[in-house]
């Protein structure tokens, strides 16, 4: 937890595709301080004319690269998706060469009553994993 989604414009590589989700789970380890071991990501791939993302009016050129994020988590701090923000950029600037005006992320947030990790079970309202964060920031 949590689960990220992203999708892209089919045409990369199996390398650069693994390279994108281990980016993005690294980045979101860091930024919201989720254990390594939680871990649910699921990527689709789209042809260019399934995705339109234009720049809200802010100016950003998109390219067929275009990366879009949506996040699925336990509520969080304004500072906490900032930091996040920031670092999914970096990080898959840095690791993937993705420029950062072809990302676009979207945090959706629910409650430890919407998680079941498997076996038909609410997992943090059962007591089998702590029901609140250990950290401000937690999984």
């Amino acid at each position: 937890m949590p689960i990220i989604r992203l999708d892209v414009v089919r045409g990369r590589s199996p390398d650069e595709i693994t390279e994108l989700l281990d980016t993005a789970h690294a980045a979101v380890v860091e930024s919201l301080g989720v254990p390594v071991s939680d871990r649910y990501q699921i990527l689709s791939e789209h042809g260019q004319a399934e995705i339109a993302a234009l720049d809200t009016g802010l100016g950003f050129q998109r390219s067929r690269e275009i990366v879009i994020i949506q996040i699925t988590t336990r509520p969080r701090s304004d500072s906490e998706k900032k930091t996040l923000y920031k670092r999914l950029a970096e990080m898959l600037e840095e690791r993937c060469g993705l420029r950062p005006s072809d990302l676009v992320v979207s945090l959706v947030e629910n409650t430890d009553a919407d998680w079941s990790f498997g076996g038909g079970e609410a997992q943090f309202l059962t007591g089998a994993l702590p029901a609140k964060p250990p950290s401000d920031s937690g999984g």
